[in-house]
């Protein structure tokens, strides 16, 4: 939003330093990104008239321009345009001036001719932000030559305030809202001068109007204005449009846009004698509906789309968006009929997005703009239309309404304010700040207040909203920072500590974390070996991605394909994240546990088991084993399932050869996934100090022969309870299998055993292996491998 201080001063004193200005908006949440400063550095700057243009004798790429700059004595110009010819009137920078931005014009020579001065653009004048750059700017051809051309454009000094307005202030996206909260900021009186009453015609011309989707268009206003003459706008009004960042067309649709600017109320005029039936219908589009609009584009409507038609039906434009081409106005317009209405910001805001068309009036309507002022609006639009199309009101205006939401009414209690803010205010000053913005407080005894919202702040419907009101006046750089009183000092869960742990535990080890998607495509479980049963999104943000994940092996295994890929096939990986599932008997959710799975590329059974168990070993878990069997997506034979306190918690093995051969990866990879929750409510052996013994630890290997049936946890709990207080460590390092094993395969341990008061003789050392060999074969049915 550009705001003019010029036209700021419309409805309130300002005075003073404009970074003063700035800085008070910037502090009410108007942010001001830019001023900008407009109209200095011209006083120089003369009209001259063009005599004669000619080639230049050494360039194609400029002429020769001989004009009068007053004195009617020829004067060369070297000039890179082509846009104008003789009898134009032309800015003129002559020798010794200084054009705004800093450039010094001089007497130069241009390829062997002289250049006595500089014929301008609009651009190089700093005339607005869309002020033409392409060609000089041609004045109106009434001017007299010599005459400074801030005389002849009536061009005064200005700045011109770029703020950000935010979405949920619609109130200043027009010149007297910002007005309005500048003013209250600076205490300062304001008002909205009240448009002067137009001249009715003697001969009215009646317009007709129907709204038959009134919940679209609670409110339409018509009127008829007739004698109108169409030019262009006078230099007033184009340039308070060009400094607001609008292009002037026409006196009668500058004057449209010069109200929507000024009071932020949209509206829009069309050419009576062109509009079918010579009145106006609101009504729902139909389906497969096109209209022209003013852009020359044609546009395919919906029945969520409201249209502005003629008395016939005949669309003519698209309401609260853009208007159509069959009924613009243009030279040859003498009446105008003028449409002002109240849209539904939220159907304003489909259309507009579906259409994908923003404009000046969609982002107003849709904000949500005063219901109460579209009669204001009217009013001033018939005022100014008067002043420089010399309208005259033909005909009663037409004013069809409904039901419109109303203004809120809240109660805001000053203690409330001032807990909330840090503050002492008092009621007086509570109103104070409130009042002034239209906020009208009606006091009800113990400093509470019954507010009035006005209607121009459809953001504000609740107590903390006017607080909002408050803080802003009374200003965010006044309330001092406190420290709140400390009740109970943030600290982590045990299960979040526990789980920092495991985080610790495995980067340590070696692994990356990684982080997948929790949506998956059908086809992304059938890749995995999972089974089809998930939790499907009905608005997923990718169509073909429309489940979420039963489990972190599809999103893992993509990660260790691509590391692959790219030449990193041993890459180690984990990932704690939330995997889902059915709906519990009785409830509407999914389920949504935490699991952790940690993924091996070139990793076999027992590089993951040996993983499995550091971590184990690392947070001292108790009561938990693993129990062969054959899960979904891993090596039917090189999988187990992890029971913990008695309950299936996950999976353990290898990836399966055929969801390898799916992904594309070649070799092995190691896999687990199991319930983080469940995992870390394990049972924990005590911590307990153990000493170090100072004597030397003895290692032995023991291999035995066991059938599939029997698993190898269960062999490995047998050698823990014969090792006895005795054995330090116990890792299985080798599982294989060979014809001469007679079907069955072969588990190799190797046994850490240690004293803390002797080094352990070798009968000793005989006697524990013994022990551990007659274990084993008496509680199943294994041989010691030779």
């Amino acid at each position: 939003m550009r705001a003019p201080l010029s036209w700021l001063r419309d409805f309130a004193p300002f005075s003073g330093d404009p970074a003063d200005l700035a800085s008070a908006l910037s502090g009410l949440g108007l942010v001001v990104e830019g001023i900008e400063t407009v109209g200095e550095g011209l006083a120089e700057v003369v009209v001259a008239r063009v005599l004669a243009t000619r080639p230049h004798p050494n360039a194609d790429k400029v002429q020769l321009v001989d004009v009068d700059a007053g004195d009617g004595a020829p004067l060369q110009i070297v000039c890179g345009a082509f846009n104008f010819s003789a009898g134009d009137l032309l800015p003129l920078a002559p020798v010794g001036a200084r054009l705004p931005g800093g450039m010094d014009i001089g007497r130069r020579k241009v390829r062997g001719q002289w250049s006595n001065g500089m014929l301008c653009s609009g651009a190089e004048l700093h005339l607005g932000p869309d002020a033409d750059a392409t060609g000089i700017m041609i004045l109106n051809r009434d001017l007299t030559p010599g005459t400074p051309l801030v005389d002849a454009l009536g061009i005064v000094a200005d700045m011109v305030f770029d703020l950000d307005v935010t979405p949920n202030r619609p109130d200043a996206l027009c010149v007297a809202g910002v007005a309005r909260d500048l003013a209250a900021a600076l205490k300062l009186p304001f008002a909205i001068p009240e448009p002067a009453a137009l001249l009715a015609d003697d001969e009215p011309r009646p317009v007709s109007v129907a709204v038959e989707a009134a919940d679209l268009c609670p409110i339409f206003t018509a009127a008829v204005l007739g004698g109108v003459t169409v030019c262009p706008s006078p230099s007033w009004l184009a340039r308070r449009l060009t400094l607001a960042g609008m292009r002037p067309i026409n006196n009668v649709v500058d004057v449209s846009n010069y109200v929507m600017l000024e009071l932020g109320q949209p509206n829009h005029p069309y050419d009576l004698d062109r509009l079918p039936g010579r009145g106006f219908s609101v009504r729902r589009a139909r389906p497969g509906e096109a209209l022209v609009t003013l852009d020359g584009v044609e546009r395919r409507l919906g029945g969520d789309d409201c249209l502005i038609c003629g008395a016939e039906g005949t669309p003519v434009g698209i309401a609260g968006i853009m208007g159509g081409s069959s009924s613009e106005i243009s030279a040859t317009t003498s009446t105008v009929a003028l449409e002002a209405a109240w849209f539904d910001p939220v159907a304003i805001a489909r259309s507009s997005k579906r259409l994908g068309l923003r404009t000046e009036a969609s982002i107003r309507f849709e904000r949500g703009v005063d219901p109460e002022g579209v009669d204001r609006a009217v009013a001033r639009f018939c005022q100014l239309a008067g002043e420089v199309a010399g309208a005259t009101l033909a005909g009663t205006t037409v004013d069809v309404r409904t039901e419109v939401p109303r203004s809120a009414r809240v109660v805001v209690r000053t203690s409330r304010v001032n807990a909330l803010l840090g503050t002492a205010l008092s009621p007086s000053e509570v109103s104070g700040y409130l009042q002034p913005i239209g906020f009208l407080c009606t006091p009800t005894g113990e400093g509470d207040f019954r507010v009035d919202i006005p209607s121009w702040r459809p953001d504000s419907e609740r107590e903390i909203d006017v607080v909002e009101e408050v803080a802003r006046h009374h200003g965010y750089t006044r309330i001092e920072r406190t420290v709140p009183p400390v009740t109970r000092v943030g600290r982590l869960t045990p299960y979040q500590r526990d789980r920092r742990r495991v985080r610790e535990i495995l980067v340590g080890a070696g692994l990356a974390e990684a982080w997948a998607s929790s949506f998956l495509a059908p086809e992304d479980l059938a890749r995995a070996g999972l089974a089809p049963d998930a939790v499907e999104v009905e608005n997923p943000l990718a169509g073909e991605e429309s489940l979420l994940r039963p489990s972190l092996l599809p999103g893992l295994l993509r990660a260790v394909a691509f590391n692959a890929d790219h030449r990193r096939p041993d890459v180690a990986l984990f990932e704690i994240g939330h995997v889902f599932g059915r709906p519990a008997m009785g409830e509407q959710l999914p389920t949504e546990p935490e699991n952790l799975a940690v993924a091996l590329g070139r990793g076999d059974a027992p590089d993951t088991v040996r993983m499995w168990s550091a971590l184990v070993e690392e947070l001292g878990l108790t009561d938990m084993r693993l129990e062969a069997d054959a899960r979904p997506g891993l090596h039917p034979t090189r999988s187990a399932r992890i029971v913990v306190g008695g309950d299936v918690a996950g999976a353990i093995g290898e990836v399966g050869p055929q969801v390898l051969a799916a992904h594309g990866i070649e070799g092995r990879v190691g896999w687990f996934e199991v319930d983080l929750r469940l995992l870390l409510d394990a049972a924990r052996r005590p911590a307990t100090y153990r000493p170090v013994s100072r004597f030397p630890s003895a290692d032995m290997d023991l291999a035995f022969v066991v059938d599939d049936a029997t698993p190898a946890a269960d062999v490995e709990a047998t050698l823990a309870r014969a090792g006895g207080e005795l054995l330090e460590h116990l890792e299985l390092f080798d599982v294989f299998r060979r014809p001469e094993l007679g079907g069955g395969r072969s588990l190799a341990w190797r046994l850490r055993f240690s004293a803390l008061d002797h080094t352990l003789a070798e009968d000793e050392l005989t006697r524990l292996r013994a022990q551990a060999i007659e274990a084993v074969t008496t509680a199943h049915p294994a041989r010691l491998r030779g």
